[in-house]
């Protein structure tokens, strides 16, 4: 059996020689013939995300090595495109996925590959980088500039230049020059998320870069950055005499129509002044303007989330980290469970004490006390009192939602069992009259026809003193007031806290005369600089007014600017280690600028004690968290998140981990 076996496998190989082709010899001229690889031809554009790009054919393999289409669809790079628009909420998305095809599918005419123009990337990168920053995500490295894409003398193409002339254009190019429209129809009336907020800011900047700039202020807890875009014919820079103001919304999270508002106010801003509205290049030249539109985007996250699921018929009363939140309240707080309208110093306490044991007591510059930095300060409260402590701001506005009115300081009241009393400041009168500024050019606060909150009772044409409606300790705008030159109110946009979007487009009309109207504001009054007889400006000299028990105080170069009513009003500047000097002004009814009201003071002998005093109360004013409690805690904090990182990656993370394949460490903004 053994030999038969043997037998049949020496007859099979002796077939299996026979039928093989006759071995290659190299050293036979002619006996050899190269075997010929089939050269890569060019075939139809099959990948249903590149479809609409300027072309029809494409190559395999292609830029990035896939072999074949069915190889180009299954990896992460496709897999990324195909969700880019739900990643980026429509910012850029377009710009990413007609790159990200030029690489993944090449352009081919006559079998061979053309290549996308080198400047088209970079273009599109430094426009749209922020879109993936602001969700922690690194920009695609199959779109890296350098690598895959060449110069024009390589004989490139422009991979988005159908995306530019097209008829209906993609809302990423409502800065293009366009025929004069109303610039209110170029906004998106719809909620943005953190990103899309951020990224719409940056993209307002990069179009109007001669009056705008972003910055940011600090972070969140979470780490979301506080961004900031201002407006100036000098953007980044304070000009000599040119009064600061600021909008700052959304500082309770689920309250976020004045989120969306500040957003269109930068969008108007930018195009009116583009197309030349004489009122708005005005304020603009004249003004520095300062936009915060979210100061809790960890609450706008969590009150958005909770919005979506309520919309849904969904109900989840726990966040998942032990705090319940009834469907009313969801994200009002900070992601610490903080409310930021009474985490600030409570200064206002502090000077009703003054009131009843010190005679001549003051309501300015009121330092902050040492043990409020023992307390529990969130970090978004932290960077807002850095923000304007660090800017000489005049005026400002806090938005809010769940009524219609405009509050005015103080907010805490002055009732011994703290109960809701009429707690007027030093300068009622000008309050007042900025409140209803606002208040009477909104085309609904004013006639006070809507009944909604706790405010109506008390209001008056659309203004209402906050401690007589609602008593708050450590609350914001009293702050301003008491610790800086800055005036602020509160202004409540309306009934419902997170409309339906469809309201958006109403608010917006409701309060684009107001922002105007608000921000024009900030030139009434007087403005000057007080100097020596050298000529030199005098920092921190006071500007003081007879009858109002609140000083103004210079700013680096000497200069002040002082909100005043209309009428007759003694002014008088002084400093350590010079006299006094007063003047006697008026100020009409309808005097729409600020007055120049200079000052020059001389020299004189100072008290020892009285310069002791000053020098004492100067240095308390800028101890500003001393014992660094602040620092400390924010390291420790820093140490745990450090540690979390480790195991926590982005939300989106999971979904471009594929079983089998290698992990797209690439897509990570920290890798």
């Amino acid at each position: 059996m053994r030999i038969m076996l043997l037998v049949a496998l020496q007859v099979l190989s002796a077939v299996l020689v026979t039928a093989l082709p006759p071995r290659c010899d190299t050293e036979i001229r002619g006996h050899c013939k190269p075997i010929l690889e089939e050269k890569p031809k060019c075939e139809d554009m099959q990948l249903s995300y590149c479809d609409n790009m300027g072309y029809t054919q494409t190559l395999f393999p292609n830029t990035l090595g896939h072999s074949s289409r069915q190889e180009a669809e299954s990896g992460v790079e496709y897999l990324l495109m195909s969700v880019l628009e739900t990643l980026l909420g429509n910012e850029c998305h377009q710009e990413a996925r007609m790159l990200g095809c030029s690489v993944l599918a090449p352009r081919c005419e006559g079998d061979k590959v053309l290549k996308p123009c080198r400047w088209v990337c970079e273009a599109a990168r430094k426009r749209c980088v922020h879109a993936f920053e602001a969700i922690e995500m690194a920009w695609p490295y199959f779109l890296d500039c350098d690598r895959f894409f060449v110069a024009d003398e390589e004989g490139c193409y422009d991979p988005l230049h159908d995306l530019k002339t097209q008829s209906d254009i993609d809302d990423d190019y409502m800065f293009l020059d366009v025929p004069p429209v109303d610039p209110a129809l170029k906004i998106k009336f719809a909620y943005h998320s953190n990103a899309q907020l951020n990224s719409i800011l940056k993209r307002t900047e990069q179009e109007c870069s001669d009056i705008a700039r972003t910055y940011s202020i600090g972070r969140s807890n979470e780490g979301k950055e506080l961004l900031v875009i201002e407006f100036s014919d000098s953007p980044g820079q304070h000009e000599l005499l040119e009064p600061e103001m600021k909008f700052v919304a959304n500082m309770h999270g689920d309250e976020v129509v004045g989120r969306q508002l500040l957003v269109y106010l930068a969008q108007y801003l930018c195009s009116e002044y583009r197309l030349g509205n004489e009122r708005v290049r005005t304020l603009v030249n004249t003004t520095r303007i300062h936009i915060l539109p979210s100061m809790n985007p960890d609450g706008f996250e969590m009150a958005f989330s909770g919005h979506q699921d309520r919309n849904s018929g969904t109900d989840d009363d726990d966040d998942g980290m032990g705090r319940a939140y009834s469907p009313s309240n969801v994200g009002r707080n900070n992601a610490q469970n903080i409310d930021l309208n009474k985490n600030f110093p409570d200064l206002t306490s502090i000077v009703y004490s003054r009131r009843r044991h010190q005679r001549g007591y003051r309501t300015d510059h009121v330092p902050i006390p040492d043990h409020y930095w023992f307390g529990k300060v969130a970090p978004e409260t932290y960077a807002v009192m850095k923000w304007i402590r660090s800017i000489p701001f005049v005026l400002s506005a806090n938005f809010h939602g769940g009524d219609l009115v405009v509050s005015y300081p103080y907010d805490r009241s002055k009732h011994p069992l703290d109960l809701n009393l009429f707690s007027p400041t030093p300068d009622d009168k000008v309050f007042k009259f900025l409140s209803r500024s606002y208040a009477s050019t909104h085309e609904s606060m004013y006639t006070g026809n809507t009944r909604c909150g706790s405010a109506y009772s008390h209001r008056h044409r659309g203004t209402v003193n906050g401690a007589q409606w609602a008593n708050n300790a450590g609350g914001m705008q009293d702050f301003n007031y008491l610790h800086t030159n800055c005036f602020e109110v509160t202004v409540e946009l309306g009934c419902e806290k997170f409309p339906p979007e469809e309201d958006l487009f109403i608010s917006w009309h409701e309060n684009q005369e107001a922002f105007m109207s608000f921000i024009e504001a900030v030139h009434r009054g007087i403005k000057g600089i007080v100097k020596d007889v050298e000529g030199n400006g005098i920092k921190g000299a006071r500007v003081s007014l007879q009858g109002i028990r609140h000083d103004i105080f210079t700013a680096e170069n000497g200069e002040y600017w002082r909100l005043l009513s209309p009428g007759i009003h003694i002014v008088s500047a002084s400093a350590p280690g010079y006299a006094r000097a007063a003047k006697k002004i008026h100020l009409p009814p309808m005097m729409h600028s600020a007055g120049r009201v200079d000052f020059i003071l001389e020299k004189a002998d100072l008290d020892p004690t009285k310069l002791e005093e000053e020098a004492a109360s100067v240095a308390a004013y800028q101890r500003f968290d001393p014992n660094n409690q602040y620092e400390r805690y924010t390291q420790m904090a820093e140490v745990s998140q450090a540690r979390t990182e480790r195991v926590v990656k982005p939300w989106w993370w999971n979904y471009f981990v594929l079983p089998g394949s290698p992990s797209p460490t690439w897509l990570l903004l920290s890798h």
